[in-house]
């Protein structure tokens, strides 16, 4: 699992859907995620210290957890299918029992970043769904590798194979 962070919330231009992007943390992918606006809102709020009256859904989550005795202990973003992303909300016991629940990515998101808990996503979900953020590393690492390419010869293989030990098949 890779840890993410909440980049911010973006709108799509096509739709204008809100978008949550996470980044990883060395800035070099980042996933949208497309999401409702209550959700939208809950996750601005958060990152913008507004705080409301009353308890919003998102808070009220978190105090359920606490008050049940559990700590929220990080988020996952597991799977997507069909444009549609999986995630659950990981909570622990007193004893350090994990319990996982199904939840939306956008829910668990805005769940999370209330109790600073950190947010994972599987390598399929960031193969699938992530895009490049540093064009101008992935650049520098391509035309590192295609150097190396370009001067390496057979002959550096056999110096590197002579120093492995030898199976006795």
């Amino acid at each position: 699992m890779i840890e993410m962070k909440v980049m911010g919330i973006a709108l799509d231009t096509r739709t204008g859907s809100p978008i949550v992007v996470l980044h990883d943390t060395e800035n070099r992918k980042a996933i949208p995620i497309w999401l409702g606006s209550a959700e939208a809102s809950a996750i601005i709020r958060k990152i913008e210290n507004l705080t409301v009256s009353r308890p919003m859904t998102h808070d009220l989550i978190v105090q359920i957890i606490e008050k049940m005795d559990y700590t929220l202990d990080r988020i996952e973003i597991v799977d997507v299918e069909d444009e549609t992303y999986y995630a659950n909300i990981v909570i622990v016991d007193k004893e350090g029992k994990e319990r996982e629940i199904d939840a939306r990515p956008s829910d668990a998101i805005a769940v999370a970043i209330r109790v600073e808990a950190p947010i994972f996503v599987s390598p399929k979900v960031l193969s699938t769904g992530s895009v490049s953020t540093d064009s101008a590393k992935d650049e520098q690492e391509s035309e590192e590798f295609k150097e190396f390419i370009q001067n390496v010869n057979p002959s550096d293989f056999a110096k590197m194979l002579k120093d492995f030990p030898q199976s006795d098949q």
